[in-house]
């Protein structure tokens, strides 16, 4: 049985191999606008076991499984692939399209210098010896074709042998027809072979495997090119990959990210240098690309992952997807629109949208959903892209998942909502926030609305803020498509909502805006980022947005040295290294920071706290990864790298949107 199936993949995975002559030389690896963007990130690094993730990764295309450089140059190849779709992302090889070259004595030939970059859409490892320079390139094809190009070129006539090797890590591949298996689970494999101008042998024994031709005749000057293609595929029975021509697929690759280049050269701020501005600008989109992972499994459209340095972020999240889909609108805009479908996808009859969404539907988090910016992030869409059939196909979705809100989550029917469960528990209540330990929610407490509804005995202001914005948006988008009555009832929403929170939100003694009790209206004094949520929905008065910029532009509460913190920097329980929501700066919460005060006139301050944000994050215009969060007193950064929704933050605080022709 176990024959018969590896027969069958390899049979799924055979593409006819190249024939003599059929591969062209290679382009030049970079132009000039790419020179800028290299090494933005330090992508070396050599697994020491299966769940090392102390270095970042090279993925792209939407594949789930990625690569490194090798550590300190050492050797030929690459290091990888991990996997991400497997066991939370594990590695299954140590080496990937290593080679060695013989000469014609039969002596391998020594390395006599190895240099390695990371560029925008590929890595790439040069390496030379005695006359001889071999250039090897990986990049993705598509999220299932991974290539490593290869390119030899000589000084002068001279015949050589050259063979591709690979060490698996937890299996032992077999060989066949040419090609390397390594079953991967049920259904799941790894498929590696060698194109070449002619036949190639296969072979494996325990972890290592081989992949050899036969000799190469090198004329002066003029490059022999190979590809070592590795095919991942996660469910074989839903998966059929599609042939790929590797040349072809390089050109394309080097399109696709000359287009996402000219987008980070658009990046600018006032106060920071446009070099430090374009280099943060391509390193969050690289970072926001290195998460897309492709519909595979019960996903069914294309998303992006909060970070695969974290092995519990291997699925989709409601409010990071709308972040995500806000910054992407403007350099992918079809991934965008795929990052909103899937989680409308798995919408309930009744219009709630799952917290989180996995590979595997069982562990799809319904015990809460996210804070309401879904229409926000529609609407991102169309503002970059014009695509009112992108509108026409989600209004009816908006809709029922606004009208959920208030049907599950309004405990007494007094216009305003609060967060709640579907369990009803706390915590679950604290994540529908997205803010899990905020301060704010220390004394709160459950109450039932009905079945499987539960509300905490707070009213929340973002939460009310978000529905607000979410009314005006969905009247927009009704005027656009020519649903006038909608409009019109959208709009009675938002006036009613907008007059609720300025007369039973706002505090006047403290000029600030906070969550109040049920049992009796009385303000939760709690100072975070909820209160500017009014200032960035664009509910708020003029003197109450007086009042409250005055508050974020305290030194001593959030105008910190990176400034907005989720926590007032006076408060006696401000922590910030350890304290995740109670202290820490949260690039979505500073970018809504940002946009309030930039909304209610406050434009010199906004670039200030934006410029801030992007000089000190510690190292960010250099090579450090984007965190999860950052300490507002030095700008370190916290908890999980290569965090999509920081990248997304600083996308939207760099580039404007702009719609295409």
């Amino acid at each position: 049985m176990r024959r018969s199936l590896f027969v069958l993949l390899v049979a799924a995975c055979g593409v006819p191999a190249l024939v003599a002559g059929a591969v062209p030389p290679a382009p030049n690896t970079t132009g000039p606008a790419e020179a800028r963007y290299i090494d933005l990130l330090d992508l070396h690094g050599t697994p020491t076991s299966a769940t090392d993730r102390r270095f970042n990764l090279f993925f792209d295309a939407g594949a789930w499984y990625g690569y490194s450089l090798p550590a300190r140059d050492e050797g030929t190849g690459f290091s990888g692939p991990f996997v991400h779709s497997l066991d939370g992302g594990r590695w299954v090889g140590r080496r990937f399209a290593a080679w060695t070259i013989e000469g014609a004595a039969g002596k391998p030939l020594a390395l006599a210098s190895t240099e390695s970059h990371a560029g925008p859409g590929y890595l790439e490892r040069t390496h030379t010896s005695a006359g001889l320079t071999v250039r090897e390139t990986l990049y993705f094809a598509d999220a299932w074709h991974a290539v490593a190009r290869i390119e030899v070129t000589s000084a002068g006539r001279r015949d050589v042998h050259l063979r591709v090797e690979g060490e698996a890590m937890g299996g032992a591949p077999r060989a066949a027809n040419g090609m390397v298996m390594q079953t991967l689970g049920k259904r799941s494999y790894l498929a590696t072979r060698l194109l070449a101008e002619r036949a190639t042998t296969a072979s494996a024994e325990g972890p290592h495997y081989r992949l050899q031709v036969g000799t190469l005749h090198l004329e002066a000057g003029k490059p022999v090119t190979l590809y070592v293609e590795q095919v991942q595929v996660h469910d074989s029975a839903r998966e059929k990959p599609p042939a790929i021509d590797p040349a072809q697929a390089w050109e394309r690759n080097r399109a696709r990210w000359s287009g996402y280049l000219a987008f980070a050269d658009t990046a600018r701020l006032p106060g920071v240098p446009d070099d430090h501005a374009r280099h943060v600008a391509a390193k969050a989109v690289i970072t926001l690309l290195a998460n897309w992972r492709a519909a595979r499994g019960d996903m069914r459209h294309d998303g992006v992952i909060p970070s695969y340095s974290n092995p519990d972020f291997n699925g989709f999240w409601a409010w990071d997807s709308w972040k995500h889909a806000a910054a992407l609108a403007r350099f992918a805009p079809d991934l965008a629109r795929d990052q909103i479908r899937a989680m409308f996808d798995w919408q309930r009859a009744d219009g709630m949208v799952p917290d989180c969404v996995y590979l595997d539907a069982k562990e799809n988090n319904w015990r809460n959903t996210k804070p309401p910016l879904a229409t926000w992030a529609v609407l991102a869409v169309y503002d970059a892209t014009g695509d009112r059939t992108f509108l026409a196909e989600m209004y009816d979705k908006l809709v029922r998942y606004h009208r959920w809100w208030w049907r599950a989550r309004d405990h007494d029917q007094d216009g305003l909502a609060e967060f709640g469960a579907t369990d009803g528990t706390r915590i679950a209540a604290a994540w529908e926030s997205g803010m899990d330990n905020a301060v704010r929610f220390d004394g709160a407490k459950m109450l039932a609305n009905g079945p499987g509804a539960w509300s905490l005995d707070q009213a929340s202001i973002d939460l009310n803020a978000y529905l607000y914005k979410e009314a005006e948006d969905l009247a927009r988008i009704a005027e656009m498509l020519g649903k006038a009555d909608d409009q019109a009832v959208w709009q009675k929403e938002a006036a009613r909502i907008q007059a609720a929170v300025r007369t039973r939100m706002f505090d006047r003694e403290r000029g600030y805006f906070f969550d109040i009790r049920l049992k009796d209206g009385a303000p939760v004094r709690v100072y975070g980022p909820e209160g500017w949520t009014p200032l960035w929905a664009g509910l708020a008065d003029d003197a109450q947005a007086q009042a409250v910029s005055k508050v974020m532009l305290d030194p001593a509460k959030f105008a910190t040295h990176m400034p907005f913190p989720t926590l007032a920097a006076d408060d006696a329980r401000f922590s910030p290294i350890k304290g995740y929501w109670r202290g820490p700066v949260w690039l979505d919460q500073a970018y809504f920071g940002v946009e309030a005060l930039r909304r209610y006139g406050y434009a010199a301050q906004a670039d200030e706290m934006a410029r801030r944000l992007v000089q000190n994050a510690r190292g960010l215009t250099g090579q450090a990864p984007f965190y999860e969060n950052y300490d507002p007193l030095t700008g370190n950064g916290y908890q999980s790298a290569n965090f999509s929704w920081s990248a997304a933050g600083y996308v939207l605080l760099l580039t404007q949107g702009r719609k295409e022709p």
